[in-house]
């Protein structure tokens, strides 16, 4: 199918891109990597009045170590951040979850700032961003808003970006001393979407758990935080009986539906086993082995 008609843009510069957004109104879509949107546009399940293109805005891209914290730009592609050495070594959870997104050529063309805008809940780059409370770096012609993760994502593919708002960079915490982090994702094929993917990050200090950091995709309608399975982690030697209760507490927390690919029931229990394996290996690379 070919897209619906609409009126196509290609600012060069940021504050052209947020004059074009406020001029536009609500119906304007911007076209970062294209992976999601442009197949949206060809089955007319998008239908903008106004397409604006940021890739010639080049100021939205890059990886910069700010200290305490990574910044991303917004076009940032995501095979930049599967090969960027910075990321292995100051996020290493992003830069282990980025391997899971999809297939080569759609890494090379999509986005750190399209997935966690379009915010589809199976998507490998919020559960991260959930997990490690980055974030959100959103302006428009008004302003510049800060927005952590936990009021970002919203619901299936639905975010607080207002709609004369870009997200622009995602802030990222550097991991602390004495931590590790896995990624677990299951899919029916390689490169399909998550069934179940779990992003954990764990900090040991004098043998305990002093932070914990779980987080999942393809179980809700957004990227879930598990506050109770990280208590339930807290504090403990991290050996087998409180990683399995935390992976208890994560098929308890878990918020999915029964589709064509898997009944909520078989998806609780696939997000329990992902948390074991992502669990087990945060826990390896934090030292943290009994």
């Amino acid at each position: 199918m070919k897209p619906p008609r609409f009126d196509y843009h290609a600012p060069e510069s940021l504050d052209e891109a947020l004059d074009l957004l406020a001029d536009s109104g609500p119906d304007a879509r911007i076209l970062a990597g294209g992976q999601s949107l442009v197949p949206a546009l060809n089955f007319r399940l998008a239908r903008p009045s106004v397409l604006i293109d940021i890739n010639g805005v080049a100021e939205l891209a890059g990886i910069e170590d700010a200290g305490e914290r990574l910044v991303i730009g917004a076009t940032t592609r995501q095979r930049a951040i599967e090969t960027s050495e910075t990321v292995a070594r100051r996020v290493p959870l992003l830069h282990e979850a980025t391997r899971y997104v999809a297939h080569l050529p759609i890494r090379t063309r999509g986005t750190l700032g399209g997935s966690v805008a379009n915010a589809d809940p199976a998507a490998e780059d919020p559960a991260v961003a959930a997990a490690l409370e980055a974030t959100m770096v959103c302006r428009s012609r008004r302003g510049e808003r800060r927005i952590a993760a936990a009021g970002f994502f919203i619901d299936v593919l639905t975010t607080a970006l207002e709609p004369d708002e870009m997200l622009i960079a995602v802030e990222f915490p550097g991991i602390p001393d004495g931590a590790g982090a896995a990624f677990a994702e299951i899919s029916r094929r390689d490169g399909d979407f998550a069934l179940a993917g779990v992003a954990a990050q764990i900090a040991i200090s004098n043998g305990r758990v002093a932070d914990a950091r779980i987080a999942a995709c393809g179980v809700g309608p957004a990227p879930l935080r598990f506050r109770d399975a990280e208590d339930a982690l807290l504090d403990s030697a991290c050996g087998p009986e409180a990683i399995e209760a935390a992976c208890d507490a994560v098929a308890a927390s878990s918020d999915p539906h029964d589709d064509v690919h898997a009944s909520a029931a078989y998806r609780r229990q696939l997000a329990a086993a992902m948390a074991r394996r992502a669990l087990n290996g945060a826990r390896a690379r934090a030292g943290g082995a009994a």
